[in-house]
């Protein structure tokens, strides 16, 4: 497991909703929270999650579908309850597409786990674009009712030692005292993508000017070059805001990682020009904070960009999970 250097909680047992394929669970286990359980529908991501955490429970179902009191009976009680609900509908990288209320309202399943299991803290990640939905203060003020003090934080996961903007909403309850309003960061310069692109490794490049290149493409990459230099990589980005001018130094974190592919580096080539390839899975795996030595094994290439796009950042929830657990559990 990854470690987060600070004093673990003791004894404290957690349950992750719409828990993906463990990013949330493994950062809260390298904080010493012992994941008994984990629920999430896609059956893929139940594969690679139990490939990454065979001891812990995990359930292939709709949130919806599952009672919380007959899971009570199957797990005991948990002191945590680690939620993800939907996000697309929330997410500005949907485009036009308009939002679905059903998947906006997975969110009050976390109300109604709290409402049956009464864990003392609760911690929900989200799009930042989240507190945008109509039901958003309602839904927090459901929490409220069942005794939850709470806060909301938004953190951007460069500043916790992962080479990638990504800002993300973590709203915090504590059922005893009020939740930390701010959550430390874990590093003083956030750490670039370079290191982990394998620049001159296994994976084949081909030329950047080729038939059937996109002009797009060819104007992105123009623009980078006529800033970097000819000598000098550098990554385009695909899809999203175009306000950087669809690329981005390799000296920087990476743009936030979404659900498509959408990342390709360019270097230059043998014969004064350039040459390129999309970003592999190993290498956005390590963008998104997850160590190597987590598996995943099981979809095609898009299919395992798209559990990591959905997928929390391992080091920001070891962070919000010490801040918010830790206070109250030092290890023996």
């Amino acid at each position: 497991m990854t470690t987060c250097n600070e004093k673990s909680p003791r004894n404290i047992r957690g349950l992750d909703l719409f828990a993906g394929m463990g990013g949330s669970s493994w950062g809260a286990i390298a904080a010493g929270v012992h994941i008994v359980a984990a629920i999430d529908m896609w059956d893929l991501a139940k594969s690679t999650y139990q490939d990454n955490f065979p001891s812990v429970r995990c359930l292939s179902k709709r949130v919806e579908q599952v009672s919380p009191k007959v899971l009570q009976r199957e797990i005991g009680d948990i002191q945590v309850l680690i939620a993800s609900p939907e996000c697309t509908s929330h997410s500005c990288a949907r485009g036009s597409l308009r939002p679905s209320e059903e998947s906006q309202e997975t969110a009050f399943q976390v109300n109604r786990f709290a409402r049956a299991l009464e864990p003392r803290w609760i911690i929900v990640e989200n799009v930042i674009n989240m507190r945008s939905w109509a039901r958003y203060n309602e839904w927090l003020d459901g929490l409220a009712s069942l005794g939850y003090n709470l806060a909301e934080v938004v953190l951007d996961a460069s500043e916790f030692g992962v080479p990638q903007s990504r800002k993300r909403l973590f709203v915090l309850g504590d059922s005893e005292r009020l939740p930390p309003s701010t959550i430390q960061a874990r590093c003083n310069r956030a750490p670039t993508i370079q290191p982990l692109l394998d620049l001159d490794g296994k994976y084949g490049y081909s030329a950047l000017v080729s038939d059937g290149r996109s002009i797009s493409t060819l104007e992105r990459a123009k623009r980078a070059i006529a800033v970097v230099g000819p000598s000098e990589p550098f990554l385009l980005v695909y899809y999203g805001s175009d306000g950087p001018g669809g690329w981005q130094s390799v000296n920087r974190p990476l743009r936030t990682i979404t659900t498509v592919d959408r990342f390709a580096i360019v270097r230059p080539d043998h014969t004064g020009g350039h040459e390129m390839r999309m970003l592999q899975v190993p290498e956005l795996q390590r963008a998104m904070g997850f160590p190597a030595t987590f598996k995943m094994r099981h979809g095609s290439r898009r299919e395992k960009i798209r559990l990591l796009g959905n997928a929390v950042c391992p080091p920001v929830m070891c962070a919000v999970i010490k801040a918010v657990v830790g206070r109250d559990h030092d290890p023996t």
